[in-house]
């Protein structure tokens, strides 16, 4: 595995130059591309789905990192692999039978996440915990860009980490919403080895520049 791995959100990107974008990170040293999918039922927010993805897809040269802010994700994880997600994402909050719909992506040919929210404690992970390749802690409520780290993550990511090595696998810790050079440091300390960064990367006069940058704190 990966030392650290950042994974900019394209949620963060200019949409209307969305191959130029991609094409961005494709010559980054970021190793994935974060895509925030949003219904506007489990987030108070839409953002995009399938002809997204699939556009990135077509562009892409980079592992895609799949992140489903949406209700009943089970209804279409046949359809996000198909459209090139190597990595889904779903929330613990969102999926009544966790276990099986982690079963069912990894029956997809994709790798499996669990994500959960600020207010989720890092305990409803411990019955799935041995089945996943990755688990997101949001360190803002989902559903919008450009939130304000919430500081409590830190300690999270700590006990998170403590749970993954407790199960003897090698599991991704990932970091989602308001990261940026400031709290990178402790984040990667506490644990992570995957950082989501949308609007610190793309709203900088050069992401690329901005990624390595991340790169570098460790």
């Amino acid at each position: 595995m990966e030392k650290l791995i950042i994974a900019p959100s394209v949620l963060a990107a200019d949409f209307a130059n969305l191959a130029k974008e991609t094409s961005m990170l494709n010559e980054s040293a970021a190793a994935w591309i974060h895509i925030d999918v949003m219904d506007g039922v489990f987030v108070p927010n839409i953002s995009f789905g399938f002809p997204v993805l699939e556009a990135i897809k077509k562009h892409s040269t980079k592992f895609l990192d799949c992140h489903l802010m949406i209700e009943k994700p089970e209804r279409y994880i046949a359809q996000f692999a198909k459209s090139g997600a190597d990595m889904i994402t779903v929330h613990a909050e969102a999926c009544p039978h966790l276990h099986r719909t982690i079963q069912q992506i990894k029956s997809e040919g994709c790798m499996a996440g669990v994500a959960i929210n600020p207010g989720t404690p890092v305990s409803v992970l411990e019955d799935v915990i041995e089945d996943l390749d990755l688990a997101l802690i949001m360190s803002v409520n989902p559903g919008f860009g450009g939130q304000s780290f919430i500081a409590n993550s830190i300690q999270k990511t700590s006990q998170l980490k403590t749970l993954i090595n407790s199960s003897g696998k090698d599991i991704y810790l990932e970091i989602d919403g308001g990261v940026n050079k400031n709290n990178a440091v402790d984040l990667i300390q506490a644990g992570a080895n995957v950082l989501v960064a949308g609007s610190f990367v793309f709203a900088s006069v050069d992401p690329k520049s901005t990624i390595q940058e991340l790169l570098d704190l460790v």
